[in-house]
């Protein structure tokens, strides 16, 4: 009887320890996003970041006119190559 009684108590006892190790189930993965939307979340960052660099140089105190469109040659020059190479990962 006491063999039993320890017998059972162990079983138990390792029921609750095997419980309590399971692990959660996982939730499911988020889908990837397509190639379009991928190349359209870039697009929209890389205008985003040309509004802001053009605002930048057209307010800057201490530039003068010559050296702003100087730079914004620049930035149109840089931003068209980089709109050709998202046109082009199409």
């Amino acid at each position: 009887m006491k063999k039993l009684l320890i017998s059972a108590i162990l079983l138990v006892g390792l029921s609750f320890n095997a419980y309590g190790q399971k692990r959660p189930p996982r939730p499911p993965s988020p889908p990837h996003p397509s190639k379009t939307q991928v190349t359209n979340s870039k697009a929209s960052e890389l205008d985003k970041r040309y509004r802001t660099e053009k605002k930048m140089i057209m307010n800057h105190p201490v530039a003068t006119k010559k050296m702003k469109s100087e730079q914004l040659r620049a930035l149109n020059l840089r931003y068209q190559n980089e709109k050709k190479l998202l046109r082009a990962a199409r």
